[in-house]
C-alpha cells in the first residue's frame, strides 16, 4: 500500500511539473520578458527525471520485476527515455535545442499514461509464463529507448525540413521581388537603395542564422537516431535470442517482429542517404520523417491488433 501511495503521488508530481514547464515554454514564445524562466524549465525537466525514476524503481520494488510487462509501464519508460535525452545537452553545458522536442514528447506520453483509458494497468500485476524471461530487462528497455531516441531524432528531421522549405519559398519570393526591383531602379532614389541594402543586410543574418539552426538539427537528429538505431539493432537481436528460447525459432514474421524489421530497415536507409553529401540533410530527414510514422505503427499500433506470436502484447498487455 506504501508503495502503489508513492507511486502515485510521484506520478502525478511529474505530470504536474513537466505540465509547468510546457506552460513555461508557452509563454516565453509569446512574451519576450519570460525568455528568462527558460532555466527555470530546465529544472523542472530534471525534476520530472527524477519523479519517474523514482516512480520506476517504486513499481520494480513492490511488482518483482522491471516494469515493462504491460502498455502503461513501457510509456512511462518512454517518457523516461525522453528525460534521459533532454539531460544530455543540458549537463554538456551547450545550447539545448531537443528542449523544444522533448519536452512535449514527455507530456504527451505521460498525458496518456495516466489517463483513464490505462487505469485498469496502473496496478501492476503478475507476469504471463512468456515474460518471465530474463531477457525481459534487455529486450525491451532495449526497444523502448531506441524508440524514444529515434522519434526524438525522427521530429528533429521533422523541424529541418520546414525550415528548409521555408526557406526555399523566401528564396522563391525574394527571386521574384529583385526582377521587379530590377525593373524599376532607375527610378529610385538614394534613400530607398540605402533602405534596400539595410533589408538585404538583415535577409542575410536571418539566412544566416538559419542555416546554422538547420545544420544543429541535422547534427543532432543525426547523433540521437544514430543512438536509437543501435538500441534498436540490440533489441532486435536479443528478441531473437529470447524468441528461440520461448518459441524455439529466432524469427517468425508475426506482426510485431515485421513491423520492427520495417522500422529497422527505413533508418538504415536514413544512413544510405547520407552517403551522398550533396543531399545528406534534406533527403535523409525526408526518410527520418517517413520513420517516425513507422515507429508508432510498430510501437503502438500492432499492439492494438493484438495477433501473432506478441498477441499478449495488445492494449492490456505489451512486450515490447
Amino acid at each position: 500500500m506504501i508503495f502503489f501511495t508513492l507511486e502515485h503521488i510521484l506520478t502525478h508530481i511529474s505530470f504536474s511539473v513537466v505540465s509547468i514547464v510546457i506552460l513555461i515554454h508557452l509563454m516565453a514564445l509569446l512574451v519576450d520578458e519570460f525568455v528568462g524562466l527558460y532555466a527555470s524549465s530546465e529544472k523542472g525537466m530534471i525534476t520530472t527525471f527524477f519523479c519517474i525514476t523514482g516512480l520506476l524503481v517504486t513499481r520494480w520494488i513492490y511488482s518483482g520485476h522491471l516494469p515493462l510487462s504491460d502498455l502503461y509501464e513501457s510509456l512511462i519508460f518512454l517518457s523516461w527515455g525522453f528525460a534521459i535525452i533532454h539531460m544530455v545537452p543540458y549537463f554538456k553545458k551547450q545550447k539545448n535545442y531537443l528542449n523544444a522536442i522533448t519536452t512535449p514528447s514527455t507530456f504527451f506520453t505521460q498525458g496518456f499514461a495516466t489517463s483513464g483509458f490505462l487505469t485498469d494497468m496502473h496496478q501492476s500485476e503478475i507476469l504471463v509464463p512468456a515474460l518471465q524471461s530474463q531477457w525481459l530487462m534487455m529486450h525491451v528497455s532495449m526497444m523502448v529507448l531506441g524508440y524514444a531516441a529515434l522519434l526524438c531524432g525522427s521530429l528533429l528531421s521533422v523541424a529541418l525540413l520546414v525550415i528548409t522549405f521555408r526557406k526555399i519559398v523566401d528564396k522563391s519570393n525574394n527571386l521574384l521581388t529583385n526582377s521587379f526591383s530590377f525593373d524599376k531602379s532607375q527610378y529610385m532614389n538614394m534613400t530607398k537603395r540605402k533602405n534596400i541594402l539595410r533589408n538585404t543586410s538583415f535577409l542575410s543574418s536571418r539566412n544566416y542564422y538559419r542555416f546554422q539552426l538547420i545544420q544543429q538539427l541535422d547534427h543532432w537528429g543525426y547523433r540521437i537516431i544514430s543512438i536509437g538505431f543501435i538500441f534498436l539493432t540490440i533489441g532486435i537481436l536479443s528478441g531473437a535470442v529470447w524468441a528461440n528460447e520461448a518459441w524455439g525459432s529466432y524469427w517468425n514474421w508475426d506482426p510485431k517482429e515485421t513491423w520492427a524489421f520495417i522500422t529497422w530497415t527505413i533508418f538504415a536507409i536514413y544512413f544510405h542517404t547520407r552517403t551522398n553529401k550533396n543531399f545528406e540533410s534534406f533527403n535523409s530527414a525526408i526518410v527520418a520523417s517517413m520513420g517516425f510514422l513507422i515507429i508508432w505503427i510498430c510501437y503502438f499500433g500492432v499492439n492494438l491488433v493484438g495477433i501473432g506470436l506478441h498477441s499478449y502484447g495488445s492494449f492490456t498487455l505489451t512486450s515490447n
